[in-house]
């Protein structure tokens, strides 16, 4: 039913780009915005709204995919869908404090552009494909349209991830698409061409698993990342790591790290800031006490052939 919601979503014109999450709360705090008046409104902004506010179609499948939670006259979604590279992806709605949330934003956009840059200079054909931690699917979905003919793996542990990548796979029309569950890459075999990833990297005092990179400065699952790669790439074959790093008296962690695991892999690899403040609404709690900012950054590295 959530197929059949997107589709009907773009063929009446439907788009939304999502924001992060600070911005979607101030925009919603706004008085105009406290209940919902239309379809972004609901399944972009995640307002509550009543009855009628929706064409009846649009409720109806709603109600039979599970996703619509009526409380008295507030009746709110628990998906969004969202735009990007002319597709609809379905994801979990604002807020996503739920365990199983599968998170879609601006680092998505940046992940998923940075993955089609990739693709786009490549000079080695593109066989087989790995997302690590697809979330929504968008960065398997953009290579895939890309490379047709080649085998992308989406993979994650995540139930509800697995499920929505399906949706949007097939909203895309990606059949090459193979989504299945796999802790790194120990649920699948073989070696790639091209592995990508946007794992979780925020130090998250909750354990949030769609948030929380792990390990003292919440990249450890970036590093685990960049092990597993080292081991399964082919001769030729690159990682594409978009994450992030808090920086403390100027210094890097992550890529520091990141220098000390790819030492003596064989593998090439360049580090570049995407931008150097984000989330600084961070600053204020109590897991960033000794950072100045916090940078998203995209880590490149390939195996010579």
């Amino acid at each position: 039913m959530l197929l059949r919601l997107g589709v009907l979503l773009r063929d009446r014109g439907y788009t939304f780009t999502t924001v992060t999450p600070a911005t979607h709360a101030r925009v919603n705090r706004r008085p105009e915005n406290a209940r919902a008046e239309g379809l972004r409104d609901v399944l972009g902004w995640s307002r509550p709204f009543g009855n009628g506010v929706l064409p009846e179609q649009v409720t109806e499948l709603m109600d039979a995919a599970g996703v619509l939670v009526r409380d008295g006259d507030d009746w709110r979604s628990l998906v969004r869908y969202s735009s990007y590279d002319s597709e609809l992806f379905v994801h979990s709605a604002f807020p996503t404090t739920a365990p199983d949330a599968v998170f879609f934003g601006p680092d998505t956009y940046r992940m998923a552009n940075a993955a089609v840059a990739h693709v786009k200079t490549r000079d080695r054909p593109v066989r087989r494909v790995v997302d690590i931690g697809c979330g929504s699917g968008a960065g398997a979905i953009a290579v895939a349209k890309r490379v047709p003919d080649a085998e992308v793996l989406a993979v994650d542990i995540n139930e509800a991830a697995l499920r929505f990548t399906r949706v949007n796979s097939a909203l895309a029309g990606t059949s090459g698409v193979r989504v299945s569950r796999s802790d790194l890459l120990d649920g699948v075999d073989g070696r790639f061409d091209l592995i990508i990833s946007n794992p979780p990297f925020m130090i998250d005092p909750a354990g949030r698993a769609y948030r929380d990179g792990g390990g003292e400065h919440g990249h450890g699952l970036s590093l685990a990342i960049v092990d597993a790669a080292a081991a399964r790439l082919e001769p030729g074959g690159s990682l594409v790591l978009f994450s992030g790093t808090e920086i403390i008296g100027g210094r890097d962690p992550l890529r520091e790290a990141a220098a000390d695991h790819l030492d003596g892999t064989g593998l090439a690899w360049t580090y570049l800031e995407v931008d150097p403040d984000v989330y600084g609404e961070e600053l204020d709690g109590p897991a960033y006490p000794h950072a100045e900012r916090i940078a998203v950054v995209l880590l490149e590295a390939t195996r010579p052939a």
